[in-house]
């Protein structure tokens, strides 16, 4: 299985991953498969209005993580990658106060979202806890069509036919250096001198990203510090109700006050590093636009450590973007391969705990570790977020998700400092780390994977 980086990457809308972007996206496929006519119920009259049933962790933080909302965008047409907030809300009113939206290429359908969204809160699908149904009904009542996806963190969806399948998101047949493993993706490297950054971009050239890789990669890093900046621009109570306040603006400030009276202890740095992190996971509480790294709860680990290698490291230069960026999706694509991203699924050690992996490889690189020294600071990131449970207090990414990004960014800086301090060589590969997460998340208790059933979701007043 080959992920691209613009698989692991992608620009999206908070606050979450799974539960905005997946659901999203899972409401326009279903618009698609009733444009195209696909899988109509024999015997159905004209189609006429539509359902979303919602199961599992999506059910249980459906309202905490907009996913209602997502779901009236997606199917007013909306989409990730070029979500406008305003024309958005604007539609959902609409639909709320009409009861009908009129999708592009179809007649206006009957969708009432305080009733046709439904939250399940029975056992979740077989497939995945992330589950939702899409159904239609033709005027009479009768089933016009049903399709259900999954989501299954990232952004990514699939359909059940899809998931029982296990078909690949993209096969290998024209990648010259495919690798399943790190243990692989380490031999290619001592075999080809290559770097892991030159193998992956290798792999995309295959692919036929050619010319757009080095745009697309500047548009991802554009978005990641933009999002950074706006983060340490705005202040004020996030939404959701837990009337939790921005804090990345006010360290921020206090940190530029006493840059250079040499008043700060060496260890203010976490506090930069902590900032921009969270400075990030602001604006994708408030529903900002962010990049997938490779969630959006944990969107502020990779932006964080970059910033910090451009900003605070003696000798950085933005040519080494491209490679931290790639080194990092390579990481990236192991870890959802061989295990998974979804919060829902392992807890947040399969968010933040990747997105640390994933960093600290990143950084390692551009300061110029060896393949095995990059392994190994992915190796140190990951295992010390084994078994981090996902416990968002009243189903919102704030708490503690915000503060999680900033202490998994610190572990990222450190894991890589750490590698480099060595030759590579280490007990614990980062196989053995990936295959554990997927052991621990399976073995892990269901209240502690993103449905707020436990943990801190239970023992902190959320009103």
């Amino acid at each position: 299985m080959f992920l691209s980086i613009f698989d692991i990457f992608k620009v999206g809308v908070g606050p979450s991953s799974s539960h905005t972007m997946g659901p999203m996206l899972a409401a326009a496929r279903f618009l698609d498969l009733l444009r195209e006519g696909r899988d109509i119920i024999p015997g159905a009259g004209q189609l006429s209005a539509l359902r979303c049933h919602l199961h599992g962790s999506l059910a249980f933080t459906g309202k905490g993580h907009a996913t209602d909302k997502a779901v009236i965008a997606g199917l007013c047409g909306f989409r990730p990658d070029a979500f406008d907030a305003k024309a958005a809300a604007a539609a959902e009113a609409a639909c709320r106060t009409s009861g009908t939206i009129t999708p592009q290429k179809l007649a206006p359908l009957t969708f009432r979202p305080d009733e046709d969204i439904i939250f399940d809160y029975g056992p979740p699908l077989p497939g995945h806890t992330n589950g939702l149904v899409f159904r239609a009904y033709d005027a009479a009542g009768n089933l016009y069509a049903e399709e259900t996806y999954y989501s299954v963190g990232g952004g990514f969806i699939k359909t059940e036919r899809e998931f029982a399948t296990s078909e690949p998101e993209s096969t290998t047949d024209d990648i010259p250096y495919p690798f399943h493993s790190a243990d692989e993706m380490l031999e290619m490297a001592a075999k080809t001198g290559l770097s892991i950054a030159a193998l992956k971009r290798a792999n995309e050239m295959a692919t036929g990203h050619g010319k757009g890789l080095s745009e697309g990669l500047d548009r991802l890093w554009q978005v990641m510090s933009d999002c950074i900046d706006r983060g340490l621009e705005e202040d004020g109570i996030l939404p959701g109700g837990l009337n939790v306040r921005r804090r990345a603006k006010a360290i921020h400030e206090a940190l530029q006050a006493e840059h250079g009276q040499n008043l700060a202890a060496p260890h203010t740095i976490n506090d930069w590093i902590s900032a921009y992190a969270m400075a990030v996971n602001e604006v994708n509480a408030a529903g900002g636009q962010v990049v997938t790294a490779p969630t959006n709860g944990a969107a502020g680990v990779l932006p964080a450590t970059l910033r910090y290698y451009l900003d605070h490291v003696p000798g950085a230069t933005r040519d080494r973007i491209p490679d931290f960026l790639l080194t990092a999706a390579a990481i990236g694509g192991l870890l959802k391969s061989n295990a998974s991203i979804s919060g829902a699924e392992v807890g947040c050690q399969g968010e933040v705990g990747s997105a640390a992996a994933m960093s600290a490889a990143g950084l390692c690189a551009v300061l110029g570790g060896t393949p095995k020294q990059v392994e190994n600071a992915a190796e140190i990131a990951l295992e010390h977020h084994l078994g981090m449970t996902c416990d968002p207090i009243k189903g919102l990414v704030q708490a503690p998700c915000i503060e999680r990004n900033g202490l998994g960014a610190i572990k990222a800086v450190s894991a890589a400092s750490l590698a480099l301090r060595g030759d590579g060589t280490h007990l614990v590969s980062l196989d053995a780390c990936i295959k554990t997460m997927a052991e621990t998340g399976r073995d892990m208790d269901e209240k502690y994977k993103e449905t707020s059933l436990g943990g801190l979701a239970v023992n902190v007043p959320s009103c």
